[in-house]
């Protein structure tokens, strides 16, 4: 899958100075778009429109500092509209307007071209197990909360600490499928997994999808495939290092592509610094591109071409 990602980087490169036509983009890769994004911000560490700008960005510096085109032949050239457009973008790289740094030479800051390589590890496994489950619905209470990547998340412990006694004990009677008790879901709502990207935050029970939720808020989840994965560690930061490699290890490494839908996590106890037993439901649909590479024990790596 590695080879199929960089060779979908080398055709994005070639088309910096075009349209990019990202489901394009993603055939190469042999995956759907939505997995293609998602998998991206994963190993990238940022979204992927993010990384098309300071790609850009890095060459129009370039050619700014070059002097031989004027600074709207530039913005064309990169698909902006105008130089206003193009100066707000270029200084959201450059920390610096166009105009002003080609007069006075300003240093500027590189993104460079990245590449994904393998490192072959076999000291760990990870244990899954793949579930075909009918329609059903989360009942419970939303907020909006931004990722966290290490350490305790305030916004989502601020909103599990505002449900009172009553509304707990109201979901529990509601609850009737797997996983059971009381859950948690994340619904990302853009493709980046980059530190304070915003997630709707559920906390809730799965029921079966005519349940009357009796006032309390709904998602209602189609049929799918989900990859379940079991973890023991210290909470939170066992589970937030599960999420990382379900991404940068397991994908890569089986014939699986994530899918919309919610990312369902089940832990008991939640007593931060304590040992947990839990389970992550992540939505995944059978790859239907080239086989996988190497077994268990791939981690992707970055290199800067």
């Amino acid at each position: 899958m590695l080879e199929r990602l960089n060779q979908a980087l080398d055709h994005l490169e070639t088309r910096l100075d075009q349209d990019i036509d990202m489901a394009e983009v993603a055939r190469i890769a042999a995956v759907s778009e939505y997995h293609f994004r998602r998998l991206f911000s994963a190993l990238a560490g940022m979204p992927l429109p993010l990384y098309i700008r300071r790609r850009r960005m890095t060459l129009a510096g370039a050619e700014v500092l070059a002097g031989r085109l004027t600074l709207l032949d530039i913005a064309v050239r990169y698909g902006y509209g105008s130089g206003e457009a193009f100066a707000r973008a270029f200084r959201s790289v450059h920390g610096i307007g166009p105009g002003e740094a080609r007069r006075t030479g300003a240093v500027l800051t590189a993104q460079p071209r990245m590449s994904f390589r393998v490192i072959v590890e076999g000291s760990a496994s990870m244990r899954y197990r793949v579930v075909e489950k009918e329609p059903f619905r989360i009942i419970g209470r939303k907020a909006t909360v931004p990722l966290v990547h290490d350490g305790i998340n305030a916004a989502a412990t601020a909103h599990v600490k505002s449900l009172d006694e009553r509304t707990v004990t109201r979901m529990k009677k509601l609850a009737g499928l797997e996983p059971e008790g009381i859950l948690s879901a994340a619904v990302h709502l853009t493709d980046s997994r980059e530190e304070g990207a915003e997630v709707d935050y559920w906390v809730g029970v799965a029921a079966h999808p005519e349940t009357d939720a009796e006032g309390l808020d709904t998602l209602d989840v189609p049929a799918g495939t989900w990859a379940v994965f079991d973890n023991h560690g210290p909470y939170p930061h066992a589970l937030q290092e599960l999420w990382r490699d379900v991404f940068t290890q397991w994908f890569p490494s089986n014939p699986y592509t994530s899918r919309p839908g919610p990312e369902l996590l089940r832990t008991r106890p939640v007593e931060t610094g304590t040992t947990t037993d839990s389970q992550l439901w992540i939505p995944v649909e059978r790859d239907t591109g080239p086989g996988p590479g190497p077994g268990l024990g791939l981690r992707p790596g970055i290199t800067g071409a």
